[in-house]
């Protein structure tokens, strides 16, 4: 145990400690870091965004002027349209807490579900693409193994998470600098090596422009736009990211958030508008086993032996910011489940802590499906890009529709700016919804159908949930109302001798089930035990994590739950104490503080509730924690005796 203890602890770090005032600015972003954690996923789009958007024009390239213009504005629209999320929702959840919030709680869980889509397959679809540039500078003969390679990245990304966010991003930011410095640059000299070709640009698509409608008509030529212009949608994959983690961000929230999609928006439009101006100028055709971006950087460096180390360089750094970008998965994923798991939509396990601070069931949860979904899908980026830009609209489109809701209800009490924030919203709605259909509507057979099926998975899996939790909740209510002792002025304190047969009761949230022990114990062992001592575990998770008096809040809380069971047994003459403990883990917790206590109580028996369901099963099991047989066993093993009492609920 003490090997497994060491060995933990050498691969993530030293445990933190969450009431440590200043651990929260030890382990939130500032912008750039912010920028660098978060905006990876977007600025990787450029990757394969506009390669998507200028394959689709087809023999008509010059419309990708307009593609340029148009993926630069809407990268800024959106941009800004989430700027307003996040100065309304300043505690984080994004597109989840604007849809439950202003379009109500099943609006909210279909946007929600969309995101844990989206997040999964921005791991596994940047995982799939870091490899693709990877082996674009491998010989052909090692590319069966690119899978297997994916498979392991994930892995790796695992173990960084782990250890905390700022830690994982820190390891990260030269990949992430290095890269948009070099696409910078390469960009701009390719845009000025070839300037005459530039200048022709207008002329030359307006010419086009014209030829196209003169031969099929105005319809045709904005279908084709369209259609091109809605498939490189996956160039803005990333920017909600911001939205769904303010709560990581460095005080003050609301600036640091904004100055992050800054930093999103600019680096994102320079990028993706670039590489669509390369394509323009330099037409590269496609090849074999090469992006489109390897074929034209190509073109531009030529094959002098600097040209080719530049090249390989690029490439390195393409697939290692698509690398960084699937950490993006990892680091906004597992609080969008944790969010969605504190309004009982999720279980409730993924809200909470590791020693280091980070959501460590949610981790591990989006590694293994975003692993499914590379294996069932071979690591096919085309498949992959479709099914993960669907999701992201669908979430575009809630959170931004929702602002416009939010707007036209505060026509009347907001300031006389209401009416442009409201058709600002509109517009950005306007545009994300109408990519998202036509997304859908082209896609739907080459693998729209899956996204919508998984999504519609994902939705069920929670209303049941969700159903069982509230019939839960319900019985739960009823019993704390039932065995609520009244408590009348407590008589002295009785001394307590700790040698005298001493009862030692877990407590946890609910009072019904804690005073169930107590009164069993009593009516079990009468006149028996001489004291009573409560000992409960307040534990920090994603809910009360949220801020220094978030904490303490919970602190407070489960200090006045023990007290009300030590007045209880005062009233009756019964000397009693107790005893609490503060952490991420619910069982280690108790565990220690159960050994704590048994050397003060050298005649002590230990005594829990366990909630017997009547339909008992896994899934059961999985949605609630079985911490009263874990503590037995952890107590068993130090020789102490736990006895477990059953209460049917």
């Amino acid at each position: 145990m003490a090997l497994v203890k060491r060995i933990k602890q050498l691969l993530l770090g030293n445990p933190l400690n969450p009431f440590n005032p200043h651990i929260l600015r030890h382990v939130s972003l500032i912008a750039f870091l912010a920028w660098v954690g978060l905006g990876a996923d977007g600025l990787s789009s450029s990757c394969y965004g506009p390669e998507e958007a200028y394959m689709a024009l087809g023999p008509h390239t010059h419309f990708a002027l307009y593609i340029a213009i148009a993926t630069a504005v809407t990268v800024f629209v959106i941009s800004l349209g989430y700027n307003q999320v996040i100065e309304l929702f300043p505690s984080g959840g994004g597109g989840y807490k604007v849809a439950s919030q202003l379009l109500g709680p099943h609006i909210g869980l279909i946007s929600g579900a969309a995101l844990i889509v989206d997040y999964v397959l921005t791991i596994a679809v940047s995982t799939a693409s870091a490899m693709d540039a990877f082996f674009s500078v491998l010989p052909a003969y090692w590319h069966p193994y690119k899978l297997l390679s994916e498979v392991g990245l994930i892995f790796v990304l695992l173990l960084l998470n782990m250890r905390g966010m700022k830690e994982s991003i820190k390891f990260l930011l030269p990949i992430f600098l290095g890269f948009f410095v070099i696409h910078v640059y390469l960009i701009l000299y390719g845009i000025f090596a070839h300037h005459k070709g530039l200048l022709a640009i207008v002329p030359n698509t307006l010419n086009e422009t014209k030829n196209a409608i003169a031969t099929v008509g105005w319809v045709p030529v904005l279908a084709l736009i369209f259609h091109a212009y809605s498939l490189g949608s996956g160039t803005y994959t990333g920017l909600e990211a911001v939205s769904n983690n303010v709560n990581r961000l460095r005080e003050p929230r609301v600036a640091t958030g904004k100055w992050t999609m800054f930093y999103m928006a600019v680096s994102l439009s320079m990028t993706a508008a670039g590489m669509i101006l390369l394509f323009l100028l330099w037409e590269p055709q496609p090849q074999a086993g090469q992006t489109l971006n390897a074929v034209v950087f190509h073109s531009i460096l030529g094959d002098s032996q600097t040209g080719r180390f530049v090249l390989l360089l690029t490439l390195l750094l393409e697939a290692g910011l698509l690398f960084v970008a699937a950490n993006t998965g990892f680091l906004a994923g597992p609080s969008v489940l944790a969010n969605m798991a504190i309004d009982g939509w999720m279980p409730n396990r993924f809200r909470h802590l590791s020693t280091r601070l980070v959501i460590q069931n949610g981790l591990f949860i989006f590694g293994i499906f975003a692993i499914a979904i590379l294996l069932w899908c071979n690591g096919k980026v085309s498949l992959l890009v479709v099914l993960y830009s669907i999701n992201v609209f669908i979430t575009f489109s809630l959170s931004l529709f929702g602002m416009c809701v939010y707007w036209a209800r505060k026509r009347k009490s907001a300031s006389s700016t209401w009416f442009w924030r409201l058709l600002f919203s509109f517009l950005a709605f306007a545009i994300t919804s109408t990519i998202l259909c036509i997304t859908l509507i082209t896609k739907f057979q080459s693998g729209g159908w899956l996204t919508v099926v998984i999504t519609c998975t994902v939705i069920f899996i929670c209303l049941l949930i969700k159903r069982h939790y509230k019939r839960f909740s319900k019985k739960l209510a009823q019993i704390d109302i039932q065995l609520k002792q009244p408590i009348v002025h407590p008589l002295n304190p009785v001394p307590i001798d700790p040698h005298q047969p001493t009862a030692v009761i877990l407590v946890g949230k609910s009072t019904g089930v804690a005073m169930h022990t107590l009164l069993n114990v009593i009516r079990m062992f009468p006149r028996h035990f001489k004291n009573f001592v409560f000992i409960s575990a307040g534990i920090v998770d994603v809910e009360s994590f949220a801020g220094q008096s978030s904490l303490e809040n919970m602190r407070t809380e489960v200090n006045e739950n023990l007290q009300y069971f030590v007045d209880y047994c005062h009233q009756y003459g019964i000397a009693a104490e107790a005893f609490a403990s503060f952490g991420t883990d619910t069982v280690e917790e108790l565990t220690t503080l159960a050994v704590r206590v048994s050397k003060k109580y050298s005649n002590c028996i230990f005594f829990s509730s366990k909630l017997i369901f009547e339909h008992d099963n896994f899934i059961i099991r999985l949605l609630h924690n079985e911490t009263p047989l874990t503590v037995q066993r952890n107590l068993h093993l130090e020789g102490k005796e736990l006895v477990i009492l059953p209460m049917k609920i």
